[in-house]
């Protein structure tokens, strides 16, 4: 574990300057966790099963959140998230996926760096690190979250300030958890309805019809008109759950049959 852990602290670089982000929030995360299990195949679930327990990706998926106190990973909290300035084009974001940007974030060199981690422990036939496997199951949600891939200046929406129902709040904690809280569901019962209302695009999502660089296009669109309807917005709660809830559920569901998809790949 040691090495691994050193491995990615020495992988990823650190920005001391950034505001901590926390995506999607407890529920999103699991159901993403959740919609992922769902979608294993039968090595990648035992191989999950054996390094986190039965549903364990399910139930640790939060933890790279809850640690991040922790001095042994007191630099891992812009692992989550890789923020954008506004008007990038698809090539900019396409080679931001390679040649990773060297502050406002490092999701994407963090992702790198655990698929590589994992993918050579299987090569060796080394038994996973749990730690490693948690990160990789909670940053893969992280991508799908517009607001892990907003604008640097304002720290991805965190000092964008917005009233929910009447109480001061900011469009990065809207994203992260108030849009799913509205709803209502328990995670279980959220991906159970993701899995009917969104099958429809399971097949795209496993084939590659989507190349990753296009995937993090729609994800870098979506987070601009976020931004481009927050000034017209009339204030009205309501109005703005029912404007952004599918996009948002479509996000988390991609996550989801994403994530199950890279770690079929990883250990079949």
């Amino acid at each position: 574990m040691k090495r691994i852990i050193s491995f990615l602290l020495v992988s990823v670089l650190t920005c001391a300057c950034c505001v901590p982000a926390f995506g999607w929030g407890q529920k999103g995360h699991r159901i993403i966790a959740k919609i992922a299990y769902g979608n294993l195949n039968g090595k990648a679930r035992k191989a999950v099963d054996k390094t986190l327990g039965k549903q364990g990706m399910i139930y640790w998926t939060n933890w790279p959140d809850e640690i991040k106190s922790d001095t042994i990973y007191a630099n891992s909290h812009d692992w989550h998230y890789q923020d954008f300035p506004a008007g990038l084009s698809f090539e900019d974001i396409s080679v931001a996926l390679t040649h990773y940007p060297e502050k406002d974030g490092n999701l994407f060199r963090a992702l790198d760096s655990l698929e590589n981690v994992l993918r050579e422990c299987v090569h060796n036939k080394e038994n996973i690190d749990s730690h490693t496997l948690r990160f990789f199951i909670h940053l893969n949600g992280d991508l799908y979250c517009p607001m892990h891939m907003a604008h640097v200046d304002d720290h991805g929406g965190n000092r964008v300030r917005m009233k929910w129902f009447g109480d001061n709040t900011n469009l990065h904690s809207v994203w992260d958890s108030k849009i799913i809280e509205s709803q209502g569901y328990s995670y279980s019962e959220y991906a159970e309805l993701l899995e009917q209302n969104y099958d429809t695009l399971k097949n795209m999502l496993f084939r590659d019809h989507w190349t990753e660089a296009e995937l993090v296009w729609q994800t870098y669109q979506l987070t601009a008109a976020i931004y481009q309807y927050q000034p017209g917005w009339d204030g009205n709660t309501y109005h703005y759950i029912y404007r952004w809830h599918e996009p948002m559920e479509k996000q988390l569901y991609t996550a989801g049959i994403r994530l199950a998809r890279i770690l079929n790949a990883i250990f079949r």
